[in-house]
């Protein structure tokens, strides 16, 4: 189980750098285009638009995987006991919920149905839209990790 987490975080963070890096390589390009050469690149403006959905996709991922989510937690500070325990599985539930549905779900019919391409690159758009449902994956690998750990860690403490 510790060399899957090691793989998923070694592969979110490379992923994450170099996305990172894409964005101030293409963006230097852009500036430099626009303002000295006066002639914009418009390739780099369409690349810099879905490498910076992509990075927040995966960084909304990599967050999930390392608990660091934001989260409204004025109840479940609150909580106490029992309530606190069936409280956090009820929003972990909703959480699963949610990213199987909307992100794994919905994004793999999005892409499947998706018959247009993107304007300068012509990138299909079906390949594009692949991204959500792989960072859905990413975010239930990374939760079905955390419950893991969290139930290992309680039967080592019983």
């Amino acid at each position: 189980m510790k060399s899957l987490e090691k793989i998923l975080d070694a592969v979110m963070r490379f992923l994450m750098a170099f996305s990172m890096f894409i964005l101030v390589a293409f963006g230097t390009w852009q500036i430099f285009s626009r303002w000295v050469l006066k002639d914009p690149s418009t390739f780099t403006d369409e690349l810099l638009r879905y490498v910076l959905i992509i990075s927040g996709m995966i960084g909304s991922a990599y967050c999930f995987y390392r608990d660091e989510h934001l989260a409204l937690t004025l109840i479940t500070d609150r909580a106490k006991g029992f309530f606190k325990v069936i409280l956090n599985v009820f929003i972990e539930a909703c959480i699963l919920f949610f990213v199987i549905y909307v992100f794994i779900y919905g994004g793999w019919k999005l892409s499947a149905t998706a018959t247009n391409v993107s304007s300068v690159m012509r990138i299909p758009m079906k390949t594009l839209y692949l991204i959500e449902p792989f960072c859905g994956v990413l975010i239930v690998i990374a939760r079905v990790l955390r419950y893991l750990q969290a139930f290992s860690k309680k039967e080592e403490e019983a």
